[in-house]
């Protein structure tokens, strides 16, 4: 490889402003790096000539001649999550009904990373609609493991992590529902931030008040990387009137913290509730020991909410905001069609929904949110598996039996994740190792509102005990 992809997006940043590399030799070396082994894993799309790449890497290199940089990410290369709007450049959101669509504008963390110096190679791939923790669609097929070509990537950021991990990309983009940051971080040995609702203003789209489980944000092969890149997405914009207004300098502060005495509670499998894979339970168990070796107090807990409301709670929640966004395709025949069957399930439940279901699916989520705060009254953070499974054959669209149980809906093997999306809580997946087959896990750190900056700073002191990412790099990459 080349030392340039080989660095952290951090030390890439400073090694360009100090002109120890030219942007041009970056975007030529990342090049290079995507034509080697995105062909493999089909990670990125959509990808931009090389003559436009390289000319906007000369203006970039310019601009730092005459001691002007935009920011951070002053000519790194960068490829977009693509649900997220590009002005000029297709956007498909993994569907045939979008493949020929060029939005006119930026949406606006597409906008926050452009004007910070980002140059955007190309699209990173997602899962139809973004549904689904399995990176395929109709448009541009399956995106695979960066450990091994044949299992799946994870989803719906699956080519971000995928690239990430391939260090096709220095930093990512993503989005997060249903852990759509941290299921294909946990998969691919690399960092995923879910931050607290709000943090990063998303859209702008015609549901600003009501759509309150996604949001988008940050991947990284660092820490640091993720900090930095979250410091750019996040701060209030006047379009999106519930972001939140404090201000996002904060993630570019160093993160070093004394964890002495901290109290984390472990969550588990919820007492035996969530079915899991072999070996899921047991490698994340074996990383507690990692908190207990930075000073912390771990305790098992369970918290007092049947979860099995919570998941009823999270499907009216789900259809509801699906249908809304996507039912006028599925009102037309001819487009329904073009629909993966998971979508039109989706659908077709918000349309069985009554006022009063979602009113009620409203109550449960708050009431979850309270009884997660009573938690917090006695511990800092809590700790939770970022999967049931580890990655499994990528031509399976989804786990039929997982743990000896059956799953009676497409993502229901992602359960593990919807908590922190309910309660709207920063959630960090950070790599906690690898089982006998060589596949990867992570475990999500979760802390209490709006404590984004806390759940990094305990994400980057276990990085700095365990560098996972550091000592287990994909075979492929071969580095010395």
């Amino acid at each position: 490889m080349h030392p340039i992809v080989q660095l952290d997006a951090d030390a890439l940043s400073r090694a360009i402003h100090s002109r120890q590399v030219s942007c041009r030799e970056v975007m030529q070396a990342y090049l290079a790096q995507i034509e080697r082994f995105n062909p493999q894993v089909n990670a990125l799309v959509s990808l931009r000539p090389t003559d436009e790449l390289l000319a906007e890497a000369d203006v970039c290199d310019r601009q730092l001649d005459q001691g002007q940089s935009r920011g951070w990410m002053h000519g790194m290369p960068q490829a977009i999550k693509d649900l997220a709007a590009t002005a000029g450049l297709r956007t498909t959101m993994g569907s045939s009904l979008f493949a020929r669509h060029v939005p006119q504008h930026d949406a606006i963390s597409v906008a926050r990373v452009r004007a910070n110096g980002a140059i955007i190679v190309g699209k990173s791939n997602v899962p139809e609609f973004g549904l689904g923790s399995q990176t395929y669609n109709s448009v541009f097929g399956i995106t695979t493991n960066a450990y091994d070509p044949t299992l799946i990537a994870g989803g719906s950021s699956g080519g971000a992590a995928v690239a990430l991990a391939l260090r096709m990309l220095p930093v990512a983009d993503g989005s997060d529902m249903m852990g759509s940051l941290r299921n294909p971080a946990a998969f691919n040995n690399v960092f995923g931030f879910r931050p607290s609702q709000g943090r990063v203003p998303y859209g702008p789209v015609p549901e600003t008040f009501v759509q309150q489980l996604a949001t988008e944000g940050p991947m990284g092969r660092s820490v640091t990387d993720v900090a930095r890149l979250l410091g750019i997405q996040a701060g209030h914009d006047r379009r999106v009137p519930l972001s939140l207004t404090s201000d996002p300098q904060q993630f570019n502060e160093p993160l070093q913290c004394d964890f002495a005495g901290a109290r984390l509670g472990w969550l588990g499998d919820y007492n035996g509730y969530l079915p899991m894979d072999v070996g899921v339970l047991n490698l994340c168990e074996s990383a507690l020991g990692d908190f207990t070796a930075l000073g912390c107090q771990v305790e098992t807990c369970h918290p007092d909410f049947s979860m099995e409301r919570l998941w009823q709670c999270w499907l009216v929640h789900r259809h509801w905001l699906v249908q809304g966004s996507l039912g006028a395709l599925h009102a037309d025949p001819l487009k329904r069609e073009q629909m993966k069957p998971e979508a039109q399930w989706e659908i077709e439940g918000g349309l069985r929904m009554t006022a009063a279901d979602v009113y009620q699916a409203s109550v449960s989520r708050s009431e979850w949110y309270c009884v997660l705060g009573k938690l917090f009254e006695r511990y800092d953070f809590l700790l939770l598996p970022t999967a049931q499974v580890f990655p499994f054959v990528a031509q399976t669209p989804w786990p039929r039996i997982v743990g000896g149980r059956s799953m009676d809906t497409y993502h229901r093997w992602m359960e593990v994740v919807i908590g922190p999306t309910l309660a709207g809580l920063p959630c960090m997946s950070v790599p906690v190792g690898f089982n006998s087959a060589g596949l990867p896990m992570g475990l999500q750190i979760i802390g209490p509102a709006q404590a984004d900056r806390a759940v990094l700073q305990l994400a980057y002191a276990h990085e700095q005990l365990t560098q996972w990412v550091k000592r287990r790099p994909p075979a492929c990459l071969q580095i010395t």
